[in-house]
């Protein structure tokens, strides 16, 4: 039941890019909405790291009222972490 929006990469002659205009580097891997609710999502392995353009983004988001932002990894799908907030 959420809308949801995923940009992915595309292997280019230049090696993975995703194809974005404007200030698109570093924006959240998800957008989910539903009903009231927006969620942006960055998704990342268990080491990987928040990098400079994507907490300028996180940060812009959070300063939204009502908009929650998460960094997600693979932690918390074995905990339900994620299955609980989409509830």
């Amino acid at each position: 039941g959420w809308l949801r929006a995923h940009f992915r990469p595309a292997l280019t002659r230049h090696g993975w890019r995703t194809p974005v205009q404007g200030d698109g580097k570093g924006f959240p891997d998800l957008l989910l909405l539903r009903g009231e609710r927006c969620l942006v999502v960055e998704t990342k392995s268990e080491r990987g790291k928040i990098g400079p353009e994507q907490q300028v983004w996180l940060d812009a988001w959070r300063r939204i009222p009502g908009v929650e932002v998460y960094v997600w990894r693979p932690a918390h799908l074995l905990s339900d972490r994620i299955e609980e907030v989409l509830r």
